[in-house]
């Protein structure tokens, strides 16, 4: 009943949490952390209680509708645990980011009922309370772009909404056809039963995943979105909406439909090397500070999509390693790049300058998010890309190392970036600005560059992880 209550419990609760909170806006964000204080240690728990072999931990079936083989059923695995682990973590974290926000009563209420959905999605094993929960997700995310968002806010909202929610048609209907063939909506289940995986299948839930991931051309979606949202939503929707994408490829594509994978792997190895590559070259030509670092999570992402094409044991191990690492690198670099908007009330370099000089502790966890973006050793970003590039070339051929360019390309922008805003003459925006801080907003950013360098340092607790989760592929 645990598992059914942290999904259900927020989705109930937040309208109770707005009502009792709206006179007294203040309490919303610490019952928000408690709440999400609550999941991380459960997660935590599962962690802890995962079956040795690799196997599923059985939480329960619920909501049993017998003449449609219909239930909730809820197991997890080490895939599950990482990203219920992140997403709690992100979470909390993303309260203290949004310590002084406005209309707190709303804001946190949402933040508790997205809770319940995101956690739904990488829970349950039956793929069509799958795609609900998947979609329910939107919700809150529509509503938080759109209210606390930026000047074109609206527009981005409803551009978010419309176009993940068209492509995750594409994986109903996949999802429909593999109940037409087998009768049951269970994941495991399908997976005993499933004879033959038609092409149509596979490329109908790669098309869902991906616009979610996103990759190209199915991009276009997140810089308006990343713009025109808080700063700290931006961190959920780089940490944890485009990690729904890559988990749905690895739970779906990979474990379910292998044989499909391995025969589709080079048109998704070519998407991934596009996207990396694309994006990275729009992150350089990028004057607005948010949109570069948007650009920049988008090529990232598409190295995720690399690695899951090997359809190897290492490939896999480097996703999962690169998923968590990119959540928590790119999240400080959103995160400064909102906050020296609200300070300067500008978004463009070219117009900072000198912050250094103003803000160092800033500064430096700009500088060191930044370094860990374009892979310097002692970093998550080192590696996540070095375990990547090593588990292509065997896949692939050497070849591949022309996957090598991103990281000449992340150098480029990222150097160039601390050029213009950290360093170099201060600008008159910047010399008029206050730049102080809140001690919650300084203590989230001090725990996101304590990660960033200590599983930089010791990846091993993420490859424990992927061990479990990939054991299955360790002979291929």
């Amino acid at each position: 009943m645990v598992g059914l209550g942290i999904i259900f419990a927020p989705m109930f609760g937040a309208a109770l949490v707005y009502f009792l909170t709206r006179n007294a806006q203040h309490i919303a964000k610490y019952i928000a952390l408690g709440w999400f204080l609550v999941l991380f240690f459960i997660s935590f728990y599962w962690y802890k209680h995962l079956p040795s072999d690799g196997s599923f931990l059985y939480l329960g079936e619920f909501l049993k509708v017998p003449q449609f083989a219909f239930s909730l059923t809820l197991q997890i695995d080490a895939l599950s645990v990482a990203m219920l682990l992140l997403t709690a973590a992100l979470l909390v974290l993303v309260v203290f980011t949004s310590w002084e926000e406005k209309k707190q009563a709303a804001y946190f209420s949402l933040l508790i009922f997205f809770s319940g959905p995101i956690f739904g999605v990488f829970m349950t094993t039956n793929v069509l309370w799958f795609f609900m929960f998947w979609e329910l997700t939107l919700v809150p995310m529509l509503f938080l772009v759109g209210i606390w968002g930026a000047e074109n806010r609206i527009y981005a909202a409803i551009k978010f909404f419309i176009y993940t929610h068209v492509f995750a048609m594409f994986m109903f209907v996949g999802f429909y056809l593999l109940f037409a063939q087998t009768g049951v909506w269970d994941l495991l289940t399908i997976k005993e039963a499933l004879l033959a995986t038609p092409a149509l299948i596979w490329w109908l839930m790669f098309l869902g995943f991906a616009a979610k991931l996103p990759v190209f051309p199915f991009h276009t979606w997140l810089p308006d979105a990343h713009v025109q949202a808080p700063s700290s939503i931006s961190v959920l929707l780089a940490g944890v909406l485009l990690k729904m994408g890559a988990y749905g490829l690895i739970r779906f594509t990979v474990e379910l439909m292998p044989v499909s994978t391995l025969l589709f792997a080079k048109w998704m190895l070519i998407f991934g090397l596009i996207t990396t590559l694309y994006a990275g070259f729009l992150a350089i030509y990028e004057r607005h500070i948010k949109k570069m670092v948007a650009y920049s999570s988008i090529s990232h992402m598409g190295l995720v999509v690399v690695a899951i094409s090997t359809m190897t044991y290492d490939g896999l191990s480097a996703s999962l390693y690169e998923m968590i690492g990119h959540a928590l690198v790119i999240s400080p670099l959103f995160l400064i790049a909102g906050w020296l908007h609200h300070k300067t009330h500008t978004w463009y370099m070219d117009e900072m300058g000198g912050i250094m000089k103003k803000a160092p502790y800033v500064s430096a966890i700009f500088i060191l998010a930044g370094m860990a973006a374009l892979g310097l050793p002692g970093t998550m970003g080192f590696v996540g890309e070095l375990t990547i590039i090593v588990s292509a070339v065997k896949a692939y051929g050497w070849w591949i190392a022309v996957i090598a360019i991103a990281g000449l390309i992340s150098a480029g922008y990222i150097i160039w970036a601390i050029r213009r805003v950290i360093h170099g003459p201060m600008s008159e925006k910047v010399a008029k600005a206050d730049f102080s801080m809140h001690f919650a907003e300084k203590f989230a950013l001090s725990v996101f560059a304590f990660l960033i360098v200590y599983f930089g340092i010791n990846p091993q607790p993420i490859f424990d992880l992927a061990n479990k989760a990939f054991s299955f592929l360790g002979g291929m």
